[in-house]
């Protein structure tokens, strides 16, 4: 602020009251007053008791060496003023803590002082203000254009007048003070993270911060006055009334504690866990409680999805092994060479792709070669048999669900989708999918984006999708079992998988691979497949395909003898190719007469195979019922009567 005085007119008269006439006028005219309203009165009172030309007074920065009008009286005018001591007579108030009187050649003993030449200032007199350790703190002073004489009943009115304004300096400090920590204290509570709720003896609500409004879901005003009990739970408002008896009966310093097992409370419709402790404090004679609680839901909420991610994790291992596990690409026939061809062309885009093809012809392992192959090869690849989960429970797999969407959700789960962002996304069976589910399906491929069951908030995700089936999509269009729609952004690429029986030599060469690999997992020694076990097997259907060879050759590594596979055992009652030329090994030839125990033992042997061949799944599309050309009741009878299981 700027250095501000005023100029008195030398034609004004000052008339000087005596001692007692000034200090009665003083007392009244300021003894109402308080703060800024008396400092005001006190300059405007004390100038025209004193007859001088101004009064001020001050507050006192040691640290800057200035002064700061609390009030300035000068020339019959209130002025702002500020200013520095150093050159002039108020320093020599407050640096030695003294009244000073200069009764009349202020100028010349002070000729740096451009107020006082302003003024043409003669005398001046200034009594310091301390507060009660005796530190200056400011300073009371008037200032005359006349000669001051020692009037001593004057000085000491001046000397009283200083210590009320003094005394007032320091209690505004004082408020001053409370203020500032009532804020800082207030921004601590206000700002922190946990809620505070203090209560009454009653337990009734006095005080709450933001984080408790936020916290029960209301403002201060609607909370303020409420009992804390129909903010909880029944048995936890009985047991924090019992603790808060204990608290006020307990010595000081042990007036505070935890809640056990925290609180469960209400905030509307939605309950909430918290951590909590009770502390207990008295004020004007009453006992008064603060609560502290932790909302846990957050941190309930983190600990969901970290178990979340360690069954992701968990899953991922699990894809890893059977990684491990799976055979590579096996075969030089041309059908195969050519898909082998295709993979490589649409590897590298980010196209839709439906691999069709009979069941157990390898359409998972070629999902993995075109994952493999892409750009996205670093991400994971996610698979989904949408024939293996129960209708209620896919579109929870697919996109995920909230806690609480539906019974048994109690906690947050990520769905394949989520999994696969950045990756790939294998959906076998997709021809499974019912009609509805297949439309949100559609929006994840149109839009890249789905809502987990039960939720509200969008995800968006950057996936690629591999679908596969054995069904006739063409013809579940046709019957509007499956979306048109669907249909064409599935099958941007479609890609056809051989059957085993179209390969050739295929058959050969995968065997081979097949009984290298159990013998060595079993610690066998195995000869080389003869040439007649290559007919063999060149001469069957094999309409399980890839898988069907893989447990045949299993079955006759377990029962081979003598270093040479048993395909005797392993392929009894197997169907030749009307084309083979030739019988599978050496069972009965077309000819052959067979007692009741070989045609049962045949029909066991065919039964079982076919089950292997489609997973043991016995009725519906691709079942095994279907691909007899029985009932699916029929089917069952027999293999009850077969005594034929699903192994464990």
């Amino acid at each position: 602020m700027r250095d501000q005085h005023a100029e008195r007119p030398a034609s004004v008269t000052r008339p000087v009251l005596d001692e007692d006439s000034a200090l009665r006028f003083l007392l009244q005219g300021t003894a109402r007053e308080t703060g800024d309203e008396f400092f005001r009165a006190l300059v405007r009172n004390l100038s025209r008791a004193f007859g001088t030309l101004g009064a001020w007074v001050t507050e006192y920065d040691p640290a800057a060496r200035r002064l700061k009008a609390l009030a300035f009286h000068l020339g019959g005018e209130l002025i702002d003023w500020e200013g520095g001591i150093d050159g002039t007579p108020c320093a020599q108030v407050v640096e030695e803590a003294r009244l000073v009187h200069l009764p009349d050649r202020v100028l010349e003993l002070y000729p740096g002082d451009p107020e006082l030449r302003a003024t043409k200032a003669v005398s001046y007199m200034g009594v310091p203000l301390q507060d009660a350790s005796g530190t200056v703190i400011g300073h009371l002073a008037v200032l005359d254009t006349r000669p001051m004489p020692e009037e001593p009943r004057l000085v000491a009115v001046l000397q009283l007048f200083a210590d009320r304004a003094a005394a007032e300096l320091s209690r505004l400090r004082a408020e001053q003070g409370v203020r500032e920590r009532e804020e800082r204290l207030a921004g601590l509570v206000g700002g922190a993270m946990d809620a505070i709720v203090e209560l009454d003896d009653r337990l009734r609500i006095t005080l709450v911060n933001a984080a408790a409004e936020k916290l029960f879901g209301g403002k201060s005003a609607s909370l303020v006055g409420r009992d804390l009990e129909t903010l909880l739970a029944p048995e936890v408002a009985e047991k924090l009334a019992a603790l808060a008896k204990e608290l006020v009966r307990a010595r000081p310093g042990q007036q505070n504690g935890w809640i056990p097992d925290g609180i469960r409370g209400r905030a509307g419709a939605r309950e909430f866990r918290a951590e909590a402790t009770l502390s207990c404090h008295l004020r004007a004679g009453r006992a008064f409680h603060t609560l502290i609680l932790r909302d846990l839901e957050d941190r309930l909420e983190a600990e969901a999805r970290i178990r979340t991610l360690s069954s992701e994790a968990t899953y991922l291992r699990e894809e890893l092994r059977e990684l491990a596990n799976f055979d590579e690409i096996l075969g030089r026939s041309p059908a195969l060479v050519s898909v082998l061809h295709e993979i490589e062309q649409v590897a590298g885009t980010d196209a839709s792709v439906l691999v069709l093809g009979e069941t157990g012809t390898g359409k998972e392992l070629i999902a993995r070669a075109i994952h493999q192959a892409s750009r996205r090869r670093a991400a994971p690849l996610v698979r989904l048999n949408c024939a293996a989960i129960p209708a209620t429970l896919i579109e929870s797999e697919l996109f995920g669900h909230e806690k609480g969407a539906f019974t048994g959700a109690t906690e947050r789960r990520e769905g394949r989708f989520a999994l696969a962002d950045g990756g790939t996304i294998f959906l076998d069976e997709i021809g499974e999918l019912s009609f509805e589910l297949q439309a949100k399906l559609l929006r994840v491929l149109q839009e890249g984006e789905f809502e987990p069951v039960g939720g509200s908030k969008t995800r968006r995700v950057d996936v690629r999708v591999i679908s596969a089936t054995n069904r006739d999509l063409d013809e579940m269009k046709k019957a509007r079992t499956f979306r048109e729609d669907l249909y064409y952004r599935l099958s941007v690429f479609p890609l056809r998988l051989p059957p085993l029986r179209e390969r050739g030599d295929d058959i050969v060469l995968l065997a081979d691979h097949f009984a290298r690999k159990y013998a060595r997992k079993m610690g066998r020694e195995l000869a080389p497949l003869t040439e007649a076990a290559k007919r063999q097997l060149m001469a069957y259907d094999w309409p399980g395909n890839v898988r069907e060879l893989a447990n045949v050759i299993e079955r006759a590594v377990i029962t081979s003898r003598g270093g040479s596979l048993n395909l005797d055992r392993a392929v009894t009652g197997m169907e030749s190719r009307p084309d083979a030329g030739t019988t599978a090994g050496n069972g009965p030839g077309p000819s052959a007469i067979l007692t009741a125990r070989e045609i049962e033992a045949l029909e066991r042997e065919n039964l079982r195979r076919t089950l292997e061949a489609c997973d043991w799944k016995v009725s519906g599309s691709g079942g095994a019922a279907e691909r007899l050309g029985l009932k699916p009741t029929t089917l069952t009878s027999r293999m009850k009567a077969l005594d034929i299981r699903r192994p464990d």
